[in-house]
């Protein structure tokens, strides 16, 4: 007869303690971090600051006396920023899907919307980042610079409006890559579809009026003038809706669905 011996007294059969979920900044700074992980995020990053030092020289030296003042320096040197940056907002969130790690993130944290916000947390905060790197390379420059009795006025309207500049750009890459979930996909999409609405609403007549108010292009770009209306509000928010708001719902919608494998 086999006699099986008893457990030691006292040895816990099964833990008890309740595993603390991964906090959401945690996971803000680990999606943070695999945007410079990888060879192409770091090349835009360093290919961001450099075009950006290269405008601002650029218009230090053969730049209007109109354009060597705060605001006239600053509104360049975001644009590279603008259009490079929300290509590492579509690679934050589709990497996942590429390189098919998607697995390993969803068994370690199973809320997929916990970590859509974290991607997005983390987009947001490499806009606003980027904008604190364009602010000190205008600062820097602006002594430099000849620009008449007063170049360091500028409204603290304009600089609220150049930031949201950058994060309506970042947020249109975020969206675009969770909606598409592909890389080369999402980020050829990124670039051809504003570019080829752009240019319908300028070639046909019928499309003028609807272009003004969903080119996202145009709309965005009157965050950097030096006043915005009511209307140019208007235009800008209906664009965003268009552009950013419905692709991310629906991105959001897919991330919910998909199979993970």
């Amino acid at each position: 007869m086999t006699v099986t011996a008893p457990a030691p007294t006292g040895t816990p059969i099964a833990a008890t303690t309740p595993v603390r979920p991964i906090s959401l900044w945690r996971l803000t700074l680990v999606e943070l971090r695999k945007t410079a992980d990888t060879r192409a995020g770091a090349w835009l990053l360093a290919i961001v600051a450099l075009l950006a030092a290269a405008v601002v020289v650029v218009i230090i030296t053969a730049g209007d006396a109109t354009d060597l003042t705060f605001p006239g320096l600053l509104a360049p040197t975001l644009l590279p920023a603008a259009v490079l940056l929300p290509v590492l907002g579509v690679l934050s969130v589709t990497s996942e899907w590429s390189q098919r790690t998607t697995l390993t993130t969803y068994a370690l944290v199973p809320r997929r919307m916990r970590v859509a916000a974290a991607k997005l947390l983390a987009a947001l905060v490499l806009a606003a980042l980027a904008y604190a790197a364009c602010l000190a390379a205008t600062a820097a420059a602006l002594p430099f610079a000849d620009g008449g009795t007063d170049p360091w006025r500028v409204p603290a309207e304009f600089l609220g409006r150049a930031g949201l500049f950058l994060v309506v750009n970042v947020l249109l890459g975020v969206a675009f890559g969770t909606l598409l979930m592909n890389s080369a996909l999402a980020v050829v999409l990124y670039f051809v579809l504003p570019i080829a609405w752009s240019i319908l609403g300028e070639m046909v007549t019928a499309l003028h009026r609807p272009a003004e108010w969903l080119d996202l292009s145009v709309t965005s770009g009157l965050l950097l003038e030096p006043v915005m209306t009511d209307r140019d509000w208007a235009r800008l928010g209906t664009s965003a809706a268009v552009w950013i708001l419905v692709p991310l719902a629906l991105g959001l919608v897919r991330l919910h669905r998909r199979e993970i494998k």
